[in-house]
């Protein structure tokens, strides 16, 4: 029996038997999604087109190309099912793409959701962000802050000296983006410190059919380009990627209430 059918068959097994696994893959409607004991879906992945963001908070996390079109370095907090690091390593070939993933039972399902193997430019590390983040020589051009556990976002990720870290490791023109899940009741708070950290230069969105803010954090002082501009350049991004980036430049402009 080949390996990835006989693990997907094993998870299958403990589901049914009402066990409480860790990380576990359910299959239906298209798609294999990642969850963990909560059941709330940590990664979707399209059978049909297993290299697309099938989930649409994953696409607005892509609105950093209005700011930063051609990435050389992009970090990513949180492997999950490997949807972003996979879009990107797709999308940017000149880019080096470094995921950072504590729980090595996620890791261990890369091959499950079609995740590349490491190469020179493509690099799965298991290890504490909070820790990783804290090298001096680390810079970025994108940092992804998509980090979740069974109980939600860790206290570590979204602490004010942690969104610190992220600045700090970002280059003069690097953008943050986190996702923070409806399910966090705190989201209010982290929202300010993140406006702290980037002297309030953040804005944020509500993809559509998702509990998610998604929000962008930029690591310079200068005003964001007109609005006219930012539309125009969503727009066209929309039509070659399909990512749906002039909802979220409404939404920027709006700045829906982050508490709902």
């Amino acid at each position: 029996m080949p390996l990835r059918l006989f693990s997907a068959l094993r998870q299958l097994v403990k589901i049914q038997a009402g066990a409480q696994p860790g990380p576990h893959i359910q299959e239906g409607s298209g798609a294999r999604r990642l969850h963990f004991n909560n059941g709330v879906v940590q990664s979707s992945m399209c059978l049909d087109d297993p290299w697309a963001l099938d989930l649409s908070y994953t696409r607005a996390m892509m609105g950093f190309l209005l700011f930063t079109p051609a990435p050389r370095h992009i970090l990513i907090i949180g492997l999950g099912g490997g949807s972003l690091p996979k879009y990107c390593y797709r999308l940017f070939p000149q880019a080096r793409i470094t995921t950072v993933e504590i729980d090595p039972a996620v890791i261990a399902l890369r091959n499950e959701f079609q995740i590349p193997p490491d190469d020179e430019r493509f690099q799965v590390v298991e290890a504490d962000a909070c820790n990783y983040l804290a090298q001096d020589n680390l810079k970025a051009d994108v940092i992804l802050l998509d980090g979740y556990d069974a109980q939600g976002l860790p206290a570590c990720l979204c602490s004010e000296a942690f969104y610190a870290q992220c600045q700090q490791a970002l280059s003069a023109q690097g953008v943050l983006v986190a996702n923070l899940w409806g399910g966090e009741p705190n989201r209010v708070m982290y929202l300010d410190r993140l406006r702290g950290v980037f002297n309030d230069q953040v804005w944020w969105s509500r993809p559509h059919g998702s509990s998610s803010l998604v929000v962008h954090a930029l690591n310079n002082e200068h005003p964001l380009p007109p609005w006219s501009r930012l539309m125009t350049q969503a727009q066209t991004l929309d039509v070659r990627y399909g990512l749906n980036l002039a909802l979220v430049v409404v939404d920027w402009r709006q700045r829906p209430d982050p508490s709902g």
